[in-house]
């Protein structure tokens, strides 16, 4: 049960993600921060000894620092410690969010799964779990454009055993399919992770396909 302070920590949070996020245009907006808000509150229900709070806080600060979304990194981090520390929330739960940032995305666990809080396994299911299915097609496909990145070229292949490295290299809108997208279903550290992931999984499957018979002409 969250406290009537912690509710207005999570209502000014939310606000100032979605300033922070304003002008994002990546597939990063307020609009993914609700969906993964949403998600990982419902996937926390299954895992009830997860904080519901730092559930919920993490998920609406977990692009703000982004340097996908951002291009001042370390200025965007102190601006988010200063909010924090405004917002009088715990020292202790401040450490516990920017861990969980720190270390939640894709790239950060190419080589090497890195250790989360139940809570950060919740809000890294959430966060995947909106990277994959028709929502999932859709912010690609809006990123892929965004970076100006290529649709598809059958003659470049997806990546294997990607580096840290070779994953900041641009690749075709289709191979992050490959590369990352069809990977993140068996990568889901909660049971209802995994349950929500599934159906989506398949959906993914079968756009890929269709988008490839589409692509060669396959008439027959």
């Amino acid at each position: 049960m969250l406290t009537e302070h912690q509710q207005q920590v999570i209502t000014n949070t939310y606000h100032y993600a979605k300033q922070k996020l304003s002008h994002d245009f990546s597939g990063h907006d307020i609009a993914h921060i609700n969906r993964v808000v949403k998600l990982a509150q419902h996937i926390q229900k299954t895992e009830p000894e997860a904080d519901l709070f730092i559930v919920t806080i993490t998920a609406y600060l977990h692009d703000v620092i982004d340097d996908k979304v951002i291009e001042n990194v370390e200025k965007g981090r102190q601006e988010l410690i200063a909010f924090m520390q405004q917002q009088q929330i715990e020292q202790s739960s401040q450490q516990a969010i920017l861990d969980i940032i720190d270390n939640m995305s894709f790239r950060k666990n190419l080589t090497s799964k890195q250790p989360l809080s139940k809570e950060g396994e919740i809000v890294q299911d959430a966060d995947r779990i909106d990277a994959i299915g028709a929502i999932g097609i859709g912010r690609t496909f809006y990123y892929g454009a965004n970076k100006k990145h290529i649709m598809y070229d059958p003659a470049i292949a997806p990546r294997i055993n990607m580096s840290l490295d070779d994953y900041k290299k641009p690749s075709t809108v289709i191979n992050h399919f490959y590369e990352k997208l069809l990977l993140l279903k068996d990568q889901m550290n909660t049971e209802e992770g995994k349950k929500l992931a599934l159906e989506r999984h398949q959906f993914l499957l079968s756009f890929v396909k269709q988008f490839e018979a589409e692509w060669n002409n396959d008439l027959e």
